[in-house]
């Protein structure tokens, strides 16, 4: 190759160990596992050697090449961390030792995550479903690209460069978005209390018409027929229909009317970990719901529905929510909590008003939101490309 580069096969710098260890059942061992997709060699968890069934293990050092025999066409590939020196792992797990003199091991490292690497890793594994296992022969066959030593350490040290300024950017990038997101609950807070001070509140169920939650007979799910969602289908504040199941038209036929949703209800996540985001029914279309989802009906005469999605949203409101959960596996905010909650009530036009204001404000936060998602992606992408420029001399 040019620039003094040649072309090895992973056995000519490579070289299998299997340092077998006998399990002491008085022994307390590390166990080691390899994650998809090139995310590195981590702890499994360590187990008492009395409780080890597989007695013949192997221990693994640091700075060791490991793959997993039937994962490695899915990037279960990297080297040993000191931390997990003397850990042990069972025969689908296979171990190398480097030819120093011809390769520094994290170039191959580096290589690994390459596009090219995990084709050729998976044109080495056979078998049927379920027992599809790489062949070593094959594996060790695979074709690599070798430069001198000196030049595979400026690479790695070139990479690790650009990898902390990813990461960096990848930091900034989080941060922004949990600032948005602040931002964006900070400013409906502020609106919540100005309507609060100029108009006092008003209990949940004083100004809504209904406050329920979806049937608490669990359905026989069918492939057609009316939709069913879930906590899942309201917990981004806003409703969708994606991976939602179906159940017969005579079960909703039979559900009551303050459960049927309607344009301007409100959708309420009422418990588990995303509790407290409520969604606006803004499509005409029949479908139903778990008894996980509140649905509030709002008397029309004094509330908006946008206004009161805003309301919902503000910090008070969320953290009332929260003060009144009952349960600890899984938080749930009682219906009883959800008709207290402290809602300002402006006139109409003053409710309006408000909408259009936050409307723009909601519509630069998201647009940043936009700006940051395409950002991630980028980021996303950008090492495995530096990985595969760097290991092509394009660096």
């Amino acid at each position: 190759m040019t620039n003094g580069w040649q072309t090895v096969q992973l056995g000519d710098v490579l070289k299998r160990v299997k340092s077998e260890l006998a399990i002491d059942d008085s022994v307390t061992y590390k166990q080691v596992t390899v994650r998809l997709w090139n995310k590195g060699v981590i702890l499994r968890g360590e187990q008492e050697g009395a409780d080890i069934k597989t007695k013949r293990q192997f221990y693994v050092k640091t700075g060791q090449l490991l793959m997993s025999r039937i994962d490695v066409r899915n990037g279960a590939i990297g080297l040993v961390p000191k931390e997990l020196h003397g850990a042990i792992v069972s025969n689908d797990f296979w171990v190398y030792d480097f030819d120093e003199d011809q390769l520094y091991p994290e170039f191959l490292a580096l290589y690994v995550k390459t596009p090219g690497f995990i084709e050729d890793a998976n044109r080495t594994s056979s078998g049927t479903t379920k027992r599809i296992r790489a062949e070593e022969t094959a594996f060790l066959n695979i074709n690599i690209p070798l430069p001198p030593l000196a030049e595979q350490r400026r690479i790695v040290t070139h990479i690790e460069s650009l990898a902390a300024r990813v990461n960096e950017a990848q930091r900034l990038r989080e941060e922004a978005e949990v600032e948005a997101e602040s931002l964006e609950r900070s400013y409906i807070d502020k609106i919540y209390k100005s309507s609060v001070a100029n108009f006092g509140t008003s209990e949940f169920a004083n100004v809504s018409d209904t406050i329920t939650d979806g049937d608490h007979i669990t359905p026989r799910f069918s492939d057609s027929g009316v939709k069913f969602i879930f906590v899942g289908n309201v917990s981004s504040g806003f409703l969708h229909f994606r991976n939602c199941k179906y159940v017969e038209p005579e079960y909703y036929a039979k559900i009551r009317p303050q459960r049927k949703a309607q344009i301007g209800d409100i959708l309420y996540s009422a418990v588990g970990a995303t509790l407290g985001i409520p969604a606006i029914v803004d499509q005409v279309e029949e479908f139903c719901f778990q008894r996980h989802i509140a649905i509030i009906k709002p008397n029309r005469s004094k509330l908006d529905s946008k206004f009161l999605w805003y309301m919902l949203r503000s910090a008070t409101v969320y953290e009332f929510a929260w003060a009144n959960i009952t349960g600890t596996a899984q938080p749930t905010v009682p219906l009883n909590a959800i008709r207290k909650f402290p809602i300002p009530v402006p006139p109409l036009d003053e409710q309006r008003r408000i909408v259009a204001y936050l409307d723009g404000l909601q519509a630069q936060v998201n647009a940043l939101r936009e700006l940051q998602s395409a950002s991630g992606e980028e980021l996303s992408a950008l090492m495995p490309s530096i990985h595969d420029k760097a290991v092509k001399c394009e660096l």
